[in-house]
């Protein structure tokens, strides 16, 4: 009897069990049902909401709203089906990476950074019956450019998205090796190209692939001269290298130097034309806000949710769209100890997204042209009428890469000039003082100053009229561009030096930076007196270093700097700013500019040092640029300072060390 009944037992257990299981799984059924049953009337409500629209062209007063219990604006935010999503994402955007969204009803008087642009009405103001649903907290609007014929729209938060296109996305070639007849070819003739393989090392290699093809895949190069055929074939894909020949007269003579330069507009066209880069082009701009519970507020990131961008296409026909270059030119180091230099200029589409603006690949920055040196002459170096050849060498020279697209470049005096600054006139005993305003300059002025002095009667007399706004007696590029030319140039982040400290502070100060304890993403130095600095990133890390405490009143005031200047680099390095952030960076920058004034009060009796210098007064124009183009990476010279690695890697490895320009480029 016991085995029985613990036999029936457990069966009666497990029958209980069985139901119980299957009653919750009912329960369960139940609750699935009834949430159908208030999605379907949530959408029958929804479908409603928008046939009225439709019939009196606006939407229900506030009364309608309260009796279906519906929040408007998330109706009008809603898509419906995974089909419309779907739909919407596989739609390519020719306008660019612009968000996907139903348009707005209602246009809202934008927000902006100056006085050419209004503001937005609170959102808290009076709402009619007729009014367009009231913005919620966060909602995103995206206001097109007149010109563009878009309707202004808006999103929620959660819904705001801008596609960014990563490798994956881009759209690949079945044949990227074209014009190598197959995969495998390419590759070893990568291989023998990376590895500068001699010609006899070449054929020794393919001569052993070839022994070691599979049967899967042909192996056809058979010589060195095949490979460099290939090669030629390939760079000519896109728009190739010429030489021009500059003459420039000195002292009665004729100078003839080569410059090296691409076809921007062609090289642009070959961007534009190429399937994997053509839907990310952005030719309309566009003004960006962000909603903060009373009213919409703009923010900028890329070129064209900036001001400059909208002004450009202002002055253009309707039916016109901006394409704006970003262009840099530097003199990189080739040799180690920098007796062999070259003067390459890249450039970048400011149409397209900084992740690929700003990348390595084809999209990224490409070297176009190769400016001449001038190489100095003791008889007659530093001299006023050789700087102004060497001036006038560059701008001929550059003249040459603008043929095809005019852009612009500003030639001033330089750091020593009575206006120093190439954006505003500024006096040269007042680039220390960052609170104070100046006029800008523009191309016009400076164009009208010029034939003014030239009309003088004696050359001390042109000189003197030239030195008052710090220009020289130079033909340049002023004449073929806008009068705009001054504002296109763009800050980049405050770079500093260290100078002559003396033998025991000098050693003192390598010991410190020594003794600090490594950190993940911030470089080590083991001396920074004396360094030969290559890029900005050097002088970030080392200003987030300076961490040693100090019982010096000055040492201590120099902390205080260092520290208000590492808060003004953050917000110049931000990724996205708003109204709020702006007007944060420039209290930053008020601070320093107190503090600084304090410091160099205190400190000019020891140091006796001049602050006048153009590097630091360009802090004053860093948030102007960042509300005219667009935040600082989107102009900022570490990409472009990253191309100088691969220059000096091709003269070590593939030049013989004689005319290299030719052998780099073409």
């Amino acid at each position: 009897m016991p085995d029985m009944w613990h036999i029936n037992a457990s069966a009666w257990g497990s029958v209980a069990y069985r139901l119980c299981e299957k009653k919750q799984r009912q329960r369960q059924e139940e609750e699935e049902l009834l949430d159908i049953l208030r999605e379907t009337r949530k959408k029958r409500r929804r479908q409603k909401f928008r046939i009225e629209i439709h019939d009196d062209g606006r939407a229900p007063g506030p009364s309608h709203a309260v009796e279906n219990l519906v929040n408007p604006i998330t109706i009008w935010a809603v898509q419906d089906g995974v089909a419309n999503r779907e739909n919407q994402d596989n739609d390519i955007d020719m306008h660019g990476s612009s968000p996907q969204s139903h348009p707005s009803s209602v246009d809202f008087v934008p927000v902006s950074f100056d006085s050419d642009h209004q503001h937005h009405d609170d959102a808290n103001d009076g709402v009619s019956d007729d009014a367009p649903p009231v913005p919620q907290l966060d909602d995103i609007k995206v206001e097109y450019h007149p010109h563009s014929r878009i309707p202004s729209t808006i999103h929620p938060f959660s819904e705001f998205t801008r596609r960014r296109p990563t490798e994956d996305t881009i759209p690949r070639s079945a044949s990227p090796w074209e014009p190598f007849r197959t995969r495998l070819d390419f590759e070893v003739a990568e291989i023998a190209l990376a590895a500068t393989m001699t010609k006899d090392q070449t054929n020794r290699l393919f001569e052993l692939v070839r022994r070691a093809a599979s049967a899967k895949e042909d192996f056809t190069l058979q010589s060195h001269d095949e490979v460099r055929t290939l090669w030629k074939m390939a760079s000519e894909r896109f728009t190739p290298f010429e030489t021009s020949v500059i003459s420039v007269p000195h002292q009665g003579e004729a100078h003839e130097y080569k410059m090296y330069s691409r076809c921007l507009w062609s090289w642009a066209l070959d961007l534009m034309r190429d399937s994997r880069f053509a839907p990310h082009f952005t030719f309309d701009a566009q003004h960006l806000y962000k909603f903060n519970g009373a009213r919409f507020v703009r923010f900028i990131d890329e070129p064209w949710t900036a001001n400059a961008f909208w002004d450009a296409q202002s002055r253009l026909p309707q039916d016109a769209k901006p394409l704006a270059f970003i262009l840099y030119a530097d003199k990189a180091k080739l040799s180690s100890f920098g007796t062999a230099k070259g003067y390459p200029i890249i450039v970048r589409i400011a149409n397209l997204p900084v992740e690929i603006r700003n990348s390595t690949g084809v999209g990224g920055g490409r070297v176009v042209g190769w400016l001449p040196i001038v190489k100095e002459d003791p008889k007659h170096s530093k001299k006023k009428s050789f700087v102004n050849f060497k001036n006038a060498v560059w701008h001929e020279s550059f003249l040459k890469l603008l043929e095809a697209v005019i852009v612009c470049m500003s030639l001033i005096r330089g750091l020593k000039g009575k206006f120093p600054c190439p954006v505003c006139l500024v006096p040269q005993d007042e680039q220390s003082v960052l609170s104070d305003a100046h006029p800008l300059r523009t191309s016009t002025e400076s164009l009208n100053i010029l034939n003014t002095a030239r009309s003088a009667s004696t050359q001390k007399e042109k000189e003197q009229q030239l030195k008052a706004y710090s220009l020289r007696d130079v033909e340049n590029c002023f004449g073929k561009v806008s009068s705009y030319v001054h504002r296109a140039l763009s800050f980049d982040q405050l770079q500093f030096w260290l100078e002559d400290l003396g033998r025991e502070a000098a050693v003192k100060i390598d010991a410190n930076f020594d003794a600090l304890p490594r950190w993940r993403n911030l470089k080590h130095f083991s001396h920074v007196v004396g360094i030969d600095f290559n890029d900005g990133s050097t002088h970030e890390d080392i200003s987030k270093s300076v961490l040693s405490r100090t019982h010096s009143e000055l040492g201590y005031l120099l902390l205080c700097c260092i520290r208000c200047y590492v808060d003004l680099d953050i917000y110049a390095a931000l990724e996205v700013h708003t109204e709020d952030t702006i007007a944060a960076g420039r209290d930053a920058l008020s601070q320093f500019s107190t503090l600084m004034d304090l410091y160099i009060e205190k400190s000019h009796p020891e140091t006796n040092k001049n602050w006048n210098f153009p590097k630091k007064h360009l802090l004053t124009h860093l948030f102007d640029d960042i509300i005219a183009k667009g935040v600082t990476r989107n102009y900022n010279t570490k990409p472009n300072e990253k191309m100088h690695g691969p220059l000096r890697a091709i003269y070590h490895r593939q030049t013989n060390f004689k005319d290299v320009a030719p052998q780099i480029l073409l």
